[in-house]
């Protein structure tokens, strides 16, 4: 059993660590925090150069709903559902519908890449994200990953895995289609 004294001296200590630690872990001033971009949050700015080096904004593209698709070429379910995102884009870029396919190129070789847009005849805008910025800005952990964006710029519905059905994407976005 404690005396008076050392419950007094165990109590204060308790605290003063308790003081400590939460001083300690408190973030610079200058810091954010970065969350992990979800559902009814605005999707974050996104500014990355194609296979031909013109700059692709997110921005430009307020008003439209956009899928953003986080993929690479050495990634089995992406490129099994490039196709799918392809056909997908042919219907509904009419209706205001784009698809931004952001490449993990730093986990990747840009020459696989034009290959692989070859092959499969893909048509909506590559994104190479050469050092994982964006990847990392939209909290990113595995491929593929996919950001269904509304007109507004609001992230609508993420999806992780694949290969994505025509299905399921369809009902991700048509919703969206609709809202004027």
């Amino acid at each position: 059993m404690l005396t008076g004294i050392r419950r007094e001296w165990l109590i204060a200590t308790l605290i003063m660590s308790g003081v400590s630690w939460i001083l300690i872990s408190r973030p610079p001033d200058n810091h954010t925090m970065s969350v992990s971009p979800r559902a009814g949050f605005i999707a974050p700015a996104i500014v990355l150069p194609q296979l031909d080096g013109e700059l692709v904004s997110l921005d430009a593209f307020k008003g439209q709903v956009v899928i953003v698709n986080f993929w690479a070429s050495w990634c089995g379910p992406c490129r099994a559902e490039m196709p799918t995102l392809e056909r997908l884009y042919q219907i509904e870029q009419t209706r205001g519908l784009t698809v931004l396919a952001v490449n993990s190129t730093f986990q990747d070789d840009q020459t696989n890449v034009a290959q692989m847009r070859r092959d499969l005849g893909l048509s909506f805008p590559i994104l190479l994200d050469y050092e994982g910025t964006v990847g990392h800005r939209y909290g990113v952990r595995m491929l593929p990953t996919t950001f269904i964006i509304d007109r507004q710029g609001v992230i609508r519905q993420v999806l992780f895995g694949g290969p994505l059905s025509e299905a399921s994407l369809r009902n991700a976005v048509e919703p969206l289609l609709r809202e004027e």
